[in-house]
């Protein structure tokens, strides 16, 4: 059983937790399902909220897993019925986050399985391997396709980010579940070893 616990709905960098932890990184478009799939990691349905309307997340909220990392959930990008000035804010936000979070070991990028990558999506993959951010590629809602669909849709997906591995997943199924926490495990692992 995983011990999972809200922290902190941080809004500035002042907010953000000092602690010197590992932190795992959920990122993607609005309504990729972070919030979903980081209930269904946690066994827990009512830690992050999940909403119907897009954009509801706006700040970076932290839950930490066993009292020796977090999940980290940031605010999904791409929602244009945002007000601008929000959407700038948002950007600048997430951005402080990556670029100065020495704490961050993985970062995992939701992308829409039922769909192709869009030009947001690529341009947050680009920009994590800029930043020679660890990542994983995770493709949400599985369970909506057909067997031969997700095949399909993997290949479509991985295609389209160079041919990068892709774990598909599902919040209703628990399917990718177990592989994303090895891909965890195997990150906070290396970071508490490499900090004894």
């Amino acid at each position: 059983m995983v011990k999972a616990e809200f922290i902190i709905s941080a809004a500035s960098k002042r907010d953000f937790p000092q602690d010197g932890i590992p932190e795992v990184v959920f990122a993607g478009r609005s309504n990729v399902g972070k919030s979903s799939l980081i209930n269904r990691l946690t066994g827990n349905e009512k830690l992050a909220r999940t909403s119907s309307t897009p954009g509801k997340t706006q700040s970076i909220n932290f839950y930490r897993i066993d009292g020796s990392f977090y999940f980290v959930d940031l605010p999904g990008f791409g929602y244009a019925k945002a007000a601008k000035s929000e959407i700038q804010r948002w950007k600048g936000l997430i951005e402080q986050y990556i670029i100065n979070r020495s704490a961050i070991v993985l970062a995992i990028q939701l992308v829409d399985s039922r769909m192709p990558p869009t030009i947001l999506d690529l341009r947050l993959f680009e920009w994590l391997e800029r930043l020679e951010v660890p990542h994983i590629l995770v493709g949400t809602k599985a369970d909506k396709l057909s067997n031969n669909q997700r095949n399909t849709q993997m290949r479509v997906i991985s295609k389209s980010f160079g041919g990068q591995s892709l774990v598909m997943s599902s919040a209703e199924t628990g399917a990718g579940c177990k592989e994303i926490w090895k891909r965890v495990l195997q990150a906070t692992a290396v970071t508490k070893s490499s900090s004894e």
